[in-house]
């Protein structure tokens, strides 16, 4: 069995968000993963990824860092518990996650 790979990011946010519970959306699954988003006492996002696929890395990055460019969120938590997902499904759920914030507005 392979271990899974813990890969952490942080970006500073410049778009505050409104009060909210917790949201999470997605399944842990083959070729899937969930993503919870919880309130951050900070003007930062962090992003802490779980993964079974190994050695990606720099994909992750770029798909966060294209995330926190659209969104600029501050103050979140993200957790990912991914089983393989491709890039296109983990930017789906981050979409879905940012839609459940309460008084979010794209």
């Amino acid at each position: 069995m392979t271990a899974m790979e813990s890969l952490s990011y942080e970006y500073p946010g410049t778009q505050s968000v409104a009060p909210f519970a917790p949201v999470l959306v997605g399944v842990v699954g083959s070729g899937n993963l969930e993503v919870l988003l919880e309130a951050a006492a900070s003007d930062r996002s962090t992003f802490h990824v779980e993964t079974s696929a190994r050695g990606f890395g720099v994909i992750w990055e770029a798909v966060l860092r294209d995330f926190h460019e659209r969104h600029g969120f501050a103050g979140l938590n993200v957790s990912i518990n991914d089983m393989g997902a491709t890039p296109a499904v983990v930017s789906l759920r981050l979409d879905q996650a940012a839609a459940g914030l309460k008084g979010w507005a794209p």
